[in-house]
């Protein structure tokens, strides 16, 4: 797991600089700005204003665009490669984010979180089990914590990814019902299961829940 997790980070890297080639850094912020405020009032969740949040697997257009009123934490593995190799991010716009370079499962915190964001972050990650024992334990009882995923719509293609490189960025492979026990095995109660997009072999759900 540990090579699938290190090919698919190199290959986030270049998505990221294929997918911005040629657009408008201002234009593409905006329109970022946008699709997270229309995001969060499509899952019902707005931090309220000085909550503290964090932003897990942020990547260099995270939800933290959009919390400019609330005190976040944003972490990143590849945080100081986007810095340096994508125009489009630069950590010095967001005065109101603390940005960590650092994989999932070495982040450390003393103080617990209001909100925790994993969006489009836990198929990348190396510790799947322990980046989901540490979302839980990050998040206060009663605390809410918003996690998307890519889910199997098919078994038959869920097992033969786990065999065979069919999905490079995307080093774990599950089906909804497996992501949500994950999840409520972990003391947390499911609120809402939101489809975001459906697609042929996934689909983009946004598992919102709270920490009993």
């Amino acid at each position: 797991m540990n090579f699938r997790w290190k090919v698919a980070q190199a290959a986030e890297i270049r998505w990221w600089q294929s997918y911005l080639k040629g657009k408008s850094e201002t234009e593409y912020l905006t329109w970022k700005q946008d699709y997270w405020k229309n995001f969060l009032e499509q899952i019902q969740v707005l931090p309220a204003k000085g909550e503290r949040v964090l932003d897990m697997g942020c990547g260099p257009a995270g939800v933290y665009i959009g919390l400019s009123n609330q005190n976040v934490v944003a972490v990143d593995p590849l945080l100081s490669q986007y810095e340096e190799k994508i125009a489009h991010f630069s950590a010095t716009k967001y005065p109101w984010t603390s940005f960590h370079s650092q994989p999932f499962e070495t982040f450390e915190s003393t103080e617990k979180f209001d909100t925790i964001f994993c969006l489009n972050a836990v198929n990348h990650v190396s510790d799947l089990e322990l980046c989901f024992d540490k979302l839980v334990e990050l998040t206060k009882p009663n605390g809410t914590l918003v996690v998307s995923i890519d889910a199997h719509n098919h078994s038959f293609f869920k097992h033969l990814f786990r065999l065979l490189p069919g999905d490079i960025l995307h080093p774990h492979q599950f089906d909804l019902a497996e992501y949500e026990k994950m999840l409520t095995d972990r003391n947390c109660e499911i609120l809402r299961s939101e489809l975001i997009k459906s697609e042929f072999f996934f689909d983009y759900y946004a598992l919102v829940l709270r920490r009993l």
